[in-house]
């Protein structure tokens, strides 16, 4: 059962947000007036309210797990959709929806963005697997700098062709756009996030190494080309509804792994969940510093996820893989050479 408790209380602490969420915003809406039913409030809960929390909750969920994912199969706790270049191959496959099929459906932009991500982050991995000195700093160092050489070939081309402003929506993560009818494409989440709890143990065995996954019957490169395309395919269904939103399956699985440690088994529903909160405190934060207005939430996770990197940067290249246990940090807080502090 003390296994359990971060889980239920993440649960407990994520429902409670999401009732919360939904009377957040510049219209007023009360419990009250639903259950009379007032029409005008109904329709701002069903086509805007219910909607983005929906979204928000596939985003949260669907960029840690798809960071859990990369980190398992990358063996680095530094790789992430971020650092690994999915975004941003998944940006550029929505260019080319828009510059070869203008009137293209968000369906059609979303294929696009399937493709590139997934031949983006198959890639990055290629390169990374070449890379012999593999520092805890190396290997995400290469994903930024390819992420960088892909966005710069995107505003180029979005420089060219004046594509700036049509692009501009998927650069920067926000979900003041969502509603109902042009958000329903971040369901695809769902199934594939299914799918890695599935195969949650073979993506264990895969980041263990790839004698040690001949050794126990798992074909090493199917399982991890599978892996990082459930991964790619998370990435570019959120970044077609919500745009880029940058660090959150980089801090979310380390937090997690923290205090649960790295077996992506018993990691997965709890990186999922605190992932869902993260996300969802983000936006609550962005609607009200300005209210009314708002601001995009991928400037809130930027600052916030920029902080938390630096410190986990830090703790990482001083502890490595350590998870940590509440026990031995009162141990080492209160007692230094035998004695108490």
């Amino acid at each position: 059962m003390k296994k359990n408790h971060l889980t239920i209380g993440l649960a407990i602490c994520l429902f409670l947000l999401s009732i919360w969420s939904l009377f957040l915003g510049v219209m007023d809406i009360s419990i009250a007036g639903l259950l009379s039913g007032n029409l005008e409030e109904l329709e701002i809960l069903l086509i805007s309210r219910l909607p983005r929390l929906l979204a928000i909750l596939c985003t949260g969920v669907g960029m840690s797990v798809a960071g859990l994912i990369m980190q398992q199969l990358c063996m680095n706790k530094f790789v992430s959709p971020t650092t690994g270049a999915t975004i941003s191959s998944a940006q550029l496959g929505i260019l080319l929806a828009l510059l070869f099929m203008p009137s293209s459906t968000i369906w059609t932009r979303a294929i696009f963005a399937f493709v590139t991500a997934t031949l983006g982050t198959w890639i990055f991995v290629f390169f990374i697997q070449r890379i012999h000195y593999k520092d805890v700093v190396m290997v995400p160092l290469v994903g930024i700098m390819f992420g960088n050489v892909i966005g710069g070939i995107t505003n180029y081309l979005a420089y060219k062709y004046e594509m700036t402003q049509a692009l501009s929506s998927w650069l920067v993560g926000h979900f003041s756009i969502v509603l109902r009818g042009r958000y329903e494409i971040v369901f695809l989440v769902v199934p594939l996030v299914i799918l890695a709890f599935i195969f949650a143990n073979h993506f264990n065995i895969v980041g263990m190494g790839k004698d040690f996954s001949s050794n126990l019957g798992v074909n090493h490169n199917l399982i991890l080309f599978f892996g990082l395309t459930i991964a790619a395919m998370i990435t570019a269904s959120i970044v077609v509804v919500v745009g880029s939103i940058s660090y959150i399956g980089l801090i979310v699985p380390n937090i997690v792994a923290l205090f649960k440690g790295d077996r992506i088994k018993g990691t997965l529903l709890d990186t999922a969940l605190f992932g869902a909160v993260f996300v969802l405190i983000c936006d609550m934060i962005g609607r009200q510093i300005i209210a009314p207005y708002e601001l995009p939430i991928e400037l809130i996770v930027g600052v916030l996820g920029s902080i938390l990197f630096v410190i986990l940067l830090l703790y990482r290249l001083k502890n490595g893989r350590k998870s940590v246990k509440p026990k031995e940090l009162f141990k080492k807080r209160n007692i230094k050479n035998g004695y108490l502090n």
